[in-house]
């Protein structure tokens, strides 16, 4: 009794110490599969079921499935980066000769029906350009092939630049500028935080037919907002949520310039910069659009105040 309970013993106790080296084989195995993973060397190959267990052999599967993956939709990006190249580049000269040929035939003596028909094609030329141009900058922004390079300065220097491209256009509708710029440092990219402000100034000199057009910086402990103001036609408040979808124009501003991406793409920007885009609009006084950079450290809380339809859900009223 004695030498079989000593034998029981020893049975169990080297049970469990197998048990526990075969743990122990596994989580290496586990281990060995996801560094290899994480650092892109992993290969099906290096592990059967007559070497590891059922599970290693179902995560190894798991881990072939997930790197071809990464490999596919690298694959699938540069396809589009190319054919996004090839669409930029393929369209660019014949637009351009348009353009030229219309402007050619502008300086000369038409009769006035087909001098008519002439500054709509030119116009049409020019807003094909935009479309394209915009088009061309948002498929690059979704799918990844251009990232944003996120550094830490004065966004005041961004908006000083975008508004530089429309005191022109500001100064050619008689309408009055109002600058309030103060010091504001904010994480975003330099191109694309002009791109986005040249948007909102852009719509609101379109959509401006008398008053002014107010930008002002404002610091806030974890965000920098950017208020672009007018006084222009307003938005009803059953299309604010609209105002941020591709392609969209209201029945008021269909008569207008524009190809209603523009806000879409503010939008889409400053999500990528971990900010956000607020409105208040009253029709007949004007509207506010809101940009908001994130601080230094607050990025990861950007978006937490924007809804789904990016509408603002503030109190402010319009001047």
């Amino acid at each position: 009794m004695i030498v079989l309970t000593v034998v029981s013993i020893l049975a169990a106790v080297g049970t469990v110490l197998y048990a526990r080296y075969r743990q122990m084989r596994v989580m290496e195995g586990l281990g060995e599969m996801l560094e290899q993973a994480m650092n892109g060397t992993f290969t099906e190959s290096a592990f059967n079921e007559t070497r590891r267990s059922a599970l290693e052999n179902r995560l190894a599967q798991y881990l072939t499935a997930s790197e071809l993956s990464v490999r596919n939709i690298a694959g699938e990006k540069n396809k589009i980066k190319t054919l996004i190249s090839d669409i930029s580049h393929q369209t660019k000269t014949p637009i351009t000769n348009i353009l030229l040929y219309t402007e050619m035939l502008q300086e000369r003596e038409l009769k006035q029906e087909d001098a008519k028909y002439v500054a709509s094609l030119h116009r049409q030329v020019e807003k094909l350009e935009f479309l394209i141009a915009a088009l061309v900058k948002l498929s690059r922004l979704e799918t990844g092939i251009i990232v944003l390079k996120l550094e830490e300065g004065d966004i005041s220097e961004s908006v000083r630049q975008a508004v530089g491209q429309y005191r022109a256009k500001v100064s050619e509708k008689g309408l009055e500028l109002v600058e309030n710029y103060v010091y504001a440092d904010a994480v975003f990219d330099y191109k694309w935080s002009v791109e986005a402000l040249c948007n909102l100034l852009d719509n609101a000199v379109k959509y401006t037919d008398s008053g002014e057009i107010t930008v002002s910086v404002k610091p806030y402990e974890l965000f920098v907002c950017v208020d672009v103001a007018d006084t222009g036609i307003g938005i009803p408040e059953e299309e604010q949520a609209k105002v941020f979808s591709r392609f969209y124009r209201s029945a008021k501003t269909a008569t207008r310039e524009g190809v209603g991406i523009g806000l879409y793409l503010t939008r889409e920007i400053l999500a990528e910069e971990g900010g956000y885009l607020k409105l208040v609009s009253k029709p007949g006084k004007g509207s506010v659009f809101s940009a908001y950079f994130p601080r230094s450290g607050s990025a990861s809380a950007a978006g937490g105040d924007r809804s789904s339809d990016g509408k603002y859900s503030g109190t402010d009223d319009l001047k």
